[in-house]
């Protein structure tokens, strides 16, 4: 009934550099998860550039 009186924890920014000493051992679990995913996203994000950028090299060189 009084469910959504509870308070809402908003998830903490987490900042390149900043200690992580206020963390705990699950956040920073799911910290590392999710700076995996997103390097991910970021290699497959190259590798597309990468792509992009021979097949218009290789246009242009024939």
């Amino acid at each position: 009934m009084f469910d959504d009186l509870e308070p809402i924890r908003k998830k903490k920014e987490y900042t390149l550099g900043e200690k992580l000493d206020q963390y705990s051992v699950a956040e920073l679990e799911a910290l590392i998860s999710e700076l995996k995913a997103e390097i991910e996203r970021a290699e497959a994000d190259i590798s597309k550039k990468k792509a992009s950028t021979a097949a218009a090299e290789a246009l242009f060189k024939s």
